[in-house]
């Protein structure tokens, strides 16, 4: 979803990121707000105001929109639903759930609080354009105008009954609570996720072939997004249904192929990596744990020292990073796994090598799984 994103600050318990592709938002609002908006409601004033007033929209919407995730992010905390991190990027704000809703009751609340916010923050913003407008300076009160309609818009898009916006959310949560199944709830919120996203694809052509070029790119790129998220989300339920109260150890191959710390590194491209066609090797000294080799690890030796240097001299140490309990969960492993870029992981008990997990042979049993219950969704319930 992101490109490269840089932490801010914490707020309220929150590490909050901001996505390069941020920036390059706030650059087109500010230069729409200077050159079309505010010059639109207000003809007297000097072409650097209209700047500064873009800029501080741009602003001000990017603050309502971290509100509007903080909305989300502290209902979600009073369900112990973990939130990893608010980050802002191009198409607004999303808060990261470390897991799916516990129940229909936690989804709808959660849901709604982020609109709930941007309803206050508009009606605010309102207030104060009303209550100051004859006493601040015309640029402050055109910017709070702006903030309070801004809001509104948002709050109107964000509860279109379409997952995984807001609104579909609520609909989801509702749909939950009647049905008592989250993947079959899922799947048609989903649905109509897809749906309007492929909506606003076909308008944006439209508006794009209409000579409304960059109303047309946007609502194409927002479409997009919408219909690929949608999509994304019906599978991550999927994944997380299946893997559901399941233990690493169901997965892990006992019959491991390891490797001795003087195994030359020649041997090891030759007759371990060109052989198994693994990425990584675990390290054994009988029958203890010493730590793994991997390709990269390879990839730092000049081929023409492969012959004198050993995998003892190259091997990476034992570390969370590269080792997993055999009652680990499996959700929480394959999440560690994604994030990090791994394939395999080492099941290590008291120092001794006990099997290992493949990102493969998970993906195998979730595409398995999801195939024989696909027809019988009460598998799913909660």
């Amino acid at each position: 979803m992101f490109t490269k994103r840089f932490k801010l600050f914490n707020l309220l318990g929150f590490p909050i990121y901001v996505d390069l592709s941020w920036f390059v938002i706030v650059l087109l609002i500010t230069w729409s707000l200077a050159t079309n908006l505010f010059p639109h409601w207000y003809e007297d004033i000097d072409n650097a105001t209209y700047w500064w007033m873009g800029l501080a929209g741009a602003v001000g919407l990017f603050v309502s929109i971290l509100a509007h995730e903080l909305g989300h992010s502290v209902v979600a905390r009073r369900f112990d639903m973990p939130v990893r991190s608010i980050t802002l990027f191009i198409f607004g704000g999303v808060a990261e759930l470390s897991q799916e809703p516990p129940s229909a009751k936690a989804e709808f609340f959660v849901a709604i609080a982020g609109p709930i916010v941007s309803v206050l923050v508009g009606i605010v913003c309102y207030a104060m354009a009303i209550v100051t407008e004859a006493h601040l300076a015309t640029p402050i009160v055109g910017v709070l105008w702006y903030l309070g309609i801004i809001n509104g818009v948002l709050v109107v898009f964000n509860m279109i009954p379409a997952f995984p916006l807001d609104g579909g959310r609520v609909l989801r949560s509702i749909l939950w609570h009647v049905r008592g199944s989250l993947r079959w709830s899922t799947r048609i919120t989903s649905s109509i996720g897809s749906g309007f996203g492929l909506v606003l694809i076909l308008l944006g052509v439209l508006n794009f072939v209409g000579g409304n070029i960059v109303g047309g790119m946007w609502q194409f790129l927002i479409g997009m997004f919408l219909r690929g998220a949608a999509q994304m989300s019906y599978q991550q339920v999927l994944v997380r249904r299946a893997l559901e109260g399941e233990s690493i150890d169901r997965f892990m191959q006992t019959n491991v192929v390891t490797v001795s710390p003087s195994t030359t590194i020649r041997q090891l491209v030759e007759d371990y990596i060109y052989r198994y066609h693994y990425k990584m090797f675990p390290v054994t000294d009988q029958q203890r744990l010493l730590g793994c080799v991997t390709t990269r690890d390879v990839q730092q030796v000049p081929q023409d020292q492969w012959e004198q240097r050993t995998v003892g001299e190259v091997f990476e140490a034992c570390a969370n990073e590269n080792t997993t309990e055999r009652s680990a969960d499996a959700m929480q492993t394959l999440s560690r796994m994604n994030q990090g870029s791994i394939s395999r992981l080492m099941v290590v008990q008291n120092d001794r090598l006990e099997g290992i997990v493949s990102l493969k042979d998970l993906l195998k049993f979730i595409a398995l799984k999801v195939e024989l219950e696909e027809d019988h969704p009460e598998s799913f319930r909660r």
